[in-house]
């Protein structure tokens, strides 16, 4: 989800020490040699002799996650002897620029943001990861080539370096829906952008409502049609026009840009295709906006909205094919040639404080066995080729996983590559006035305005 709310200080972060020995061996969440995970994998682990090298990890996940992320780093802290510690915190973007100012960075720091390590890899508070570590993301992570660009920034000399190794992903391009309803209906998930908009029109003409959209979001109201744009640009343009996009080489109010917001406007801005017309788009809280989907006839048919909305699906619903709620990949369109586009977020690990303990972490996050860990418990999806998908705690988080497998290119959340009074403010409020019909042209102008203002 776009906003994030922050503690205004650093209070109460947790720290976990995960020491070599039998105490953490007692801890592993799954035995070595139990179930289908790589476990040669692990046992290669065991050349990296690290027996008392301290690695200090900061990042951005506490409470579950913490537990979850300590489960994982266990497994090299036995495997290697290494003394690993992580510390999480809810102020994880200020702190980590305060650390690294003070000279006290830890030896690895967690970003959720690419823009956050893009500034601190230009005042060369990060380390390169290296040729070798770049080829092999290429190689071995699915549309390989854009995660190296999106870890790839310019070092204080202007360089361009890869400076960090995707971990973690989120993936946004989903559209949810009942299959009881489609069923009941006679429809089939869309397999192209050109046959969701003939299913679109054909729930019309059989008097349905096809779509539930909400902006609402109190102070953040309009992000979930950052989304809806995003995904639409990397639909009909190519991805670099969306890169040059995200950088303001192209200006917001680039026809193409235009054209794309307006795709998102062929699905809210027609009074037959949302629930409660266009009029009800910017005031249906987006936390609400799923709902109609549940209601009995049902309000709308299709939801577009990333993993997490799952939260806010009526209780114990089961997610999955043969699940209460299911639903398919936001398809690309069939004439166009642009391949699969995915769009998420997710973390990055770079290198803070360079150490022989920093570099076999890095290692350790290409084995199949450190993404397969956390695969087998919650929250957790990767692009690694390598793993084993059936090891996925859920059949809705295998089918995600797949989506992600099978994407030709993976675009991080542009609003959050953004400035902030751009893709956090006037991007947002820029889309509530196009939902409530103000010009499409009109509202990218505003945007681009308010972009230049900053500069």
């Amino acid at each position: 989800m776009k906003p994030i709310m922050k503690s205004a200080l650093a209070a109460g972060i947790a720290i976990s020490i995960l020491s070599a020995g039998g105490a953490v061996a007692a801890d592993l969440k799954f035995a070595p040699g139990e179930g289908d995970f790589n476990w040669e994998s692990y046992e290669a682990l065991k050349e990296m002799k690290l027996d008392g090298e301290q690695v200090t990890i900061f990042g951005p996940w506490i409470g579950p996650d913490q537990v979850l992320v300590e489960s994982v780093l266990a497994y090299f802290a036995e495997a290697t002897g290494a003394d690993v510690r992580y510390t999480g915190s809810d102020n994880f973007e200020q702190q980590v620029m305060i650390d690294a100012e003070a000279g006290s960075a830890p030896n690895i720091s967690v970003f959720p943001q690419p823009g956050l390590a893009a500034d601190m890899a230009k005042r060369g508070f990060l380390t390169p990861l290296g040729e070798e570590n770049a080829n092999w993301m290429k190689e071995n992570f699915s549309a390989g080539q854009s995660w190296v660009d999106l870890a790839t920034f310019p070092d204080e000399t202007g360089t361009e370096a890869l400076f960090g190794m995707p971990f973690k992903t989120e993936v946004k391009s989903l559209v949810w829906y009942l299959p009881e309803n489609f069923e009941d209906a006679g429809y089939e998930a869309p397999e192209s952008m050109e046959e969701l908009k003939a299913l679109t029109d054909q729930i019309v003409e059989d008097g349905g409502t096809p779509w539930c959209i909400g902006l609402g979001s109190g102070g953040a109201t309009g992000w979930p049609a950052t989304d809806w744009v995003e995904d639409m640009l990397l639909r009909t343009q190519p991805a670099e026009v969306y890169d040059q996009w995200v950088t303001n080489e192209i200006p917001f109010d680039d026809d193409r840009i235009v054209a794309a917001i307006e795709e998102f406007g062929y699905f809210a801005r027609n009074n037959a295709y949302v629930v409660g017309g266009e009029g009800a788009v910017a005031s249906t809280d987006f936390r609400d906006s799923p709902k109609g989907l549940f209601s009995s006839p049902p309000q709308c048919y299709m939801h577009r909205q990333a993993s997490f909305i799952t939260a806010y699906f009526p209780e114990g619903t089961l997610v999955g094919e043969d699940g209460d709620a299911n639903f398919f990949y936001l398809p690309s369109y069939a004439d166009k040639d642009l391949g699969e586009p995915v769009l998420g977020g997710g973390t990055m690990f770079t290198i803070t404080k360079q150490s022989k303990g920093a570099m076999a972490l890095i290692e350790f996050l290409k084995s199949p066995i450190a993404h397969e860990i956390w695969m087998a418990q919650e929250g957790f999806l990767t692009p690694l080729k390598s793993v084993n998908t059936d090891l996925y705690s859920s059949e809705a988080l295998r089918g995600m996983g797949e989506i992600l497998l099978n994407a030709t290119t993976f675009r991080f959340d542009g609003s959050d590559l953004m400035p902030g009074g751009v893709g956090g403010g006037s991007f947002w409020t820029g889309m509530v006035d196009y939902a409530g019909g103000k010009d499409a042209k009109e509202v990218a102008t505003a945007i681009q305005n308010s972009w230049d203002a900053l500069k």
